[in-house]
């Protein structure tokens, strides 16, 4: 039997709930017409260029599921090549829940958000922390963001897909809405200058 990139997430129980309710045939289609993909494309590559945090998400050993957030300059998620991406680890409360699991269990999720787009971005794959490789860390390093790396984290890609923007609420950060308000700032100083002339000359 043919396995199809989304088996990653659509296992046989999965599909049986489809079965039963009623979106299996729609999302058989879309495995013959070619489904979810594995590479990292130019596509993929300038939404995580953008992106400024997502979520991860690893399980133990018994299958005991963990979610956690990971936050940095735009971008601080880096594609190293068409099959994987990485990012540095800097320290935290040092809990490490997530080098534990990764250590039983490498399978591993990123979901990342768009808010002010409406669009979200799902990566299935297998990670691993590295250690001892002072080049990758350094080329995972933003020199202007102030944080002590400990690790790098590599996820190696096996399916990612696009999510509806269903649901999704538009919320703006701190950059966005500065852009915004300055924009405005700036035609009011120039209509105040603009009656100020208008008046001087009445």
């Amino acid at each position: 039997m043919t396995k199809n990139v989304s088996d990653v997430a659509f296992s046989p129980a999965v599909k049986a709930q489809q079965e039963r309710l009623g979106s299996r045939a729609g999302y058989a289609h879309m495995e013959k017409k070619g489904g979810w993909r594995q590479k990292v494309s130019d596509d993929l590559a300038a939404f995580l260029a953008e992106r400024d945090s997502f979520y991860l998400s690893t399980s133990n050993a018994e299958g005991q599921p963990y979610i956690q957030h990971r936050g940095g300059p735009k971008g601080f998620l880096k594609v190293l090549d068409d099959s994987r991406l990485a990012f540095a680890e800097f320290s935290g409360n040092k809990q490490y829940i997530t080098l534990g699991n990764l250590s039983d269990n490498p399978r591993a999720f990123i979901f990342l958000m768009d808010y002010a787009n409406r669009r979200r971005i799902k990566i299935w794959g297998r990670a691993e922390y590295v250690e001892d490789d002072p080049w990758l860390l350094e080329k995972l390093l933003d020199p202007s963001y102030r944080g002590v790396p400990e690790r790098a984290i590599v996820l190696h890609v096996e399916a990612w897909d696009i999510n509806c923007p269903q649901h999704i609420v538009r919320r703006y950060t701190e950059d966005d809405v500065a852009g915004a308000v300055g924009k405005l700032q700036n035609r009011i100083a120039e209509l105040e200058a603009e009656v100020a002339t208008l008046r001087a000359e009445a």
